[in-house]
């Protein structure tokens, strides 16, 4: 393996940290910035927003630009908006600095992807690839018991300075070891877009956006959630959210394997369903800690069990755009995590109750099992079976 990859890998979850840190370190950043925990859950929304939008629309922008300079170039925008957020005097300040780091992140993720898949020999690439998508999970899921560590030690802006370190280091690795990468090919928005008439496709993204807001409904406020319901100390929160972080990790194999056993189709229908149930069930395991952790693990690894069968299935939906797809694919989780932490953020701004996040959770993630049903209803069109066929 190109040690190049890992590299890229390592950028990746440098990136990856900085979205959802802060959705375990909530109460603080709202204390501090004076707003209230719906208002500060809105960094994650706009985060998100900003992210599924810039990543298609500025690697088509720079399709001219060579690949190492333009990384270099985002990385060094990425560290400038975790300085600006160290620094942060006000909610408003700190929300600016989030659209930098966000339209930064997005477009190093993609650029992480695309060489990687250039310096990978055919016969590793889809290995190479697994390390950085294997990256941008694990960041974002065992980034925020990380972040509730530093905050408790040191505060909560120690995180985004910790974060801006990582990528001085990044930028150095990358300069030192990477020649410069010609641009190569990228299709016009325009023609991505035009991908986005395939129906069964659409509702297979929907799904994923549906999926994700019901799941952010809940997790961009899991920290007031265990605090109302459990009353647990921020030191058993952390753990809470390092046992959360390791299911949802391997729910990514166990989404892979359930779609080898019974197949892709049946495999979002079950992970859709189950997924819901779990929401539903989680409010009334609070009684105890050990029933609400299997309850917890469960609902974790579910809530990345869907993207292994997720991207079989639009593979073998359209094969010929199934690139494109899976970038559309990746803004669609983007928009539903946006969605989400917003949803999220009016109900509890409107109840200020934390335990009805998860039925409205369930209810979201329902939408997203009739989306998939909808989806796996619709054929494959006769073009794009000749195109395959061909």
């Amino acid at each position: 393996m190109d040690f190049r990859v890992f590299l890229l890998a390592i950028s990746a979850i440098t990136v990856g940290l900085v979205e959802l840190v802060v959705g375990g370190i909530l109460p603080v950043i709202a204390d501090d910035l004076d707003v209230s925990i719906g208002t500060a859950g809105q960094l994650i929304t706009v985060f998100a927003l900003v992210y599924a939008i810039a990543g298609p629309v500025l690697l088509s922008l720079t399709a001219k630009v060579g690949r190492k300079k333009l990384y270099l170039i985002a990385l060094a925008i990425f560290l400038v908006g975790n300085v600006f957020t160290y620094f942060s005097p006000t909610f408003t300040f700190m929300m600016v600095a989030r659209i930098f780091t966000a339209a930064s992140a997005a477009l190093v993720i993609v650029l992480s992807l695309t060489i990687t898949a250039r310096i990978a020999t055919p016969q590793k690439r889809a290995k190479a690839l697994g390390y950085i998508y294997m990256g941008i999970s694990s960041s974002l899921v065992l980034g925020v018991p990380i972040g509730i560590v530093l905050t408790n030690a040191f505060g909560w802006r120690s995180v985004f300075l910790g974060i801006a370190i990582m990528t001085v280091g990044s930028i150095l690795l990358i300069a030192k070891f990477f020649e410069e990468i010609p641009p190569g090919h990228v299709q016009p928005l325009a023609e991505q877009l035009k991908a986005l008439a395939n129906k069964k496709i659409i509702f297979a993204h929907l799904a994923t956006m549906f999926m994700l807001a019901g799941h952010y409904t809940v997790y961009a406020y899991f920290t007031p959630f265990l605090e109302t319901t459990m009353q647990i100390s921020p030191y058993w929160i952390s753990i809470f959210y390092f046992l959360f972080g390791l299911a949802a990790v391997g729910g990514g194999v166990f989404g892979g394997s359930l779609a080898t056993w019974i197949g892709s189709t049946k495999s979002i229908l079950f992970i859709l369903g189950a997924f819901a149930v779990s929401l539903f069930i989680l409010p009334f395991s609070t009684f105890s800690i050990p029933v609400f952790i299997i309850v917890m693990m469960i609902w974790g690894a579910l809530s990345w069990a869907l993207a292994p069968p997720q991207q079989v299935y639009i593979i073998e939906s359209d094969p010929v755009s199934s690139d494109i797809h899976q970038s559309f694919n990746n803004s669609a989780l983007q928009i539903g995590i946006a969605l989400g932490s917003g949803i999220g953020g009016v109900v509890y701004s409107q109840t200020n109750s934390v335990t009805i996040m998860p039925p409205v959770g369930g209810v979201i993630v329902l939408i997203a099992f009739i989306c998939a049903a909808i989806s796996l209803s619709i054929p494959i069109s006769k073009k794009i079976r000749a195109s395959v066929n061909q």
